[in-house]
């Protein structure tokens, strides 16, 4: 394989600096959210235009992620040679991303963290019901549990899309590992993943204290076609 650069057009050059900087800057999202530890975690970017993505690289440290360390990889996890970061392994989830961005077009964006209560849920094997507003408006009912699946190649990714393709939800918790979310580009994702650790930890101190109260699904759906299509836009967005 070559170690020479690639050339890309003027724009596509444009995206790719554009998401390496956002998905460098992100990173920081999910330690201010106390949804990582250590060096685990990842988030990931599609390059709009290119079949390509941009991914963190394995085992540095948060503080010194920079767009010029995260890593670019075609649509299969291999990195693209002599560009930025291609001197570095891509995070050990990289097929999984990969896998997603080749199966799930409209995905734009890929979080996966070991948020505390989230990794909960994950290891106990099950889903965490949609008994409060907040969790209709944002995933649609509840946040589903895909198979267990070992790190290394693309079953994480098989066992991703299998559940959320069809789904309302864009988080799904990997049995035995944790959550992983999708979004239209890698802030959504990142949102979603802060969210999914929100409503663990209350859906679990919740049931601690006793019995959830089911949430009928006419109202799960309406909230969800509330929050996704009305709010937050203006009056003339809505006509």
């Amino acid at each position: 394989m070559s170690n020479e650069a690639p050339t890309f057009p003027a724009e596509v050059d444009a995206a790719i600096a554009v998401v390496r900087a956002e998905v460098a800057r992100l990173h920081g999202e999910l330690v201010r959210y106390g949804l990582v530890v250590w060096t685990g975690g990842n988030v990931s970017g599609r390059v709009p235009g290119a079949d390509l993505f941009v991914i963190k690289p394995s085992g540095v440290s948060y503080d010194d992620l920079a767009p010029e360390n995260m890593i670019l990889c075609d649509l299969h996890g291999v990195v693209v040679p002599g560009t930025p970061g291609s001197d570095r392994s891509p995070s050990s989830d990289t097929a999984a991303h990969a896998f997603v961005y080749r199966n799930m077009p409209e995905v734009g964006g890929v979080v996966h963290t070991h948020s505390t209560f989230a990794v909960a849920w994950a290891a106990r094997g099950e889903e965490i019901p949609c008994v409060i507003t907040a969790m209709a408006d944002e995933f649609g009912g509840p946040i589903p549990v895909g198979p267990f699946a070992i790190i290394g190649d693309d079953s994480i990714g098989r066992g991703i899309v299998e559940t959320l393709r069809g789904h309302r939800s864009r988080a799904v918790l990997m049995q035995n590992h944790g959550p992983f979310t999708i979004g239209a580009d890698p802030k959504d994702a990142v949102k979603a993943a802060v969210m999914v650790e929100d409503v663990a930890r209350t859906v679990h101190l919740a049931r601690e204290a006793g019995p959830l109260i089911p949430i009928p699904q006419a109202a799960i759906d309406s909230l969800f076609d509330r929050y996704q299509n009305v709010y937050g836009q203006t009056e003339d967005a809505r006509r």
